[in-house]
């Protein structure tokens, strides 16, 4: 198995279809093996049912159904260590960031780079957005705090929901997460770099419609959260040999 894609759902019925069509499509044209992992973060809607439909024109569609809420780096997780592929990427369930733009980042795989990260802050990235101006200004100000307090000032953009990671980095890193919501995307890189992976941060074309989810008082939970892997860090919670 060369590629697992994981994508995290909660109440993810409407912008499944066109996202998981768009993934087959891609994946379709490849000479490489592909599973798909959808994993429901205990949606309320037809989430399950949406997939179990694709699934006839999707054989390597997989769901993994949870019936509790648990957050984003719970589920993610749960796909990561559930995957087999040599090569592993989560991405989001609206398609906001395309599958096909993994294209740009295999060269880096084989120059030893075990963990690829899509950025709207590295040159040439392009964003397509209708989000209001404090979410805007929020998320600016949040990137250089994030950057400081986690000791990721090299990378630009640590939220970006499509990371690809190599099987021995993700089963690494993600069996010692902590983090279940927002704030896991910084824990996973602080983690990467605390054990020595190799990291790129490449530009992405991202289209936000501007219906986030992602309110004010999430900004102040990643920022509880941020702080809490700084602790974590500093007291060597994560068991990481020195």
């Amino acid at each position: 198995m060369h590629l697992s894609v994981i994508i995290p759902s909660y109440n993810g019925e409407k912008d499944l279809p066109g996202t998981l069509e768009a993934v087959r499509g891609y994946l379709s044209r490849q000479s490489y093996d592909w599973e798909v992992l959808v994993v429901s973060d205990g949606s309320k809607d037809k989430t399950s049912e949406t997939v179990a439909r694709m699934q006839p024109a999707m054989p390597n569609l997989k769901l993994l159904d949870n019936k509790t809420n648990h957050g984003k780096g719970w589920v993610v997780r749960q796909g990561m260590l559930a995957a087999s592929g040599d090569y592993r990427i989560f991405m989001d369930d609206d398609n906001s960031t395309t599958l096909d733009q993994i294209e740009s980042f295999w060269p880096y795989t084989k120059q030893g780079y075990d963990v690829v990260i899509g950025s709207i802050e590295a040159a040439g990235a392009k964003i397509n957005e209708n989000a209001q101006w404090y979410r805007r200004w929020l998320g600016h100000m949040s990137k250089y705090i994030i950057r400081v307090v986690a000791g990721l000032w090299e990378i630009k953009d640590t939220q970006r929901g499509f990371k690809l990671f190599s099987a021995k980095a993700a089963k690494d890193i993600f069996s010692r997460t902590k983090i279940d919501r927002f704030g896991f995307d910084i824990e996973v890189l602080a983690l990467a770099q605390k054990m020595g992976y190799k990291i790129k941060e490449l530009p992405v074309i991202w289209n936000n419609p501007g219906a986030s989810s992602v309110s004010l008082k999430s900004y102040v939970a990643v920022f509880m959260e941020l702080m809490k892997i700084r602790l974590n860090l500093w007291r060597n919670k994560y068991s990481i040999n020195q």
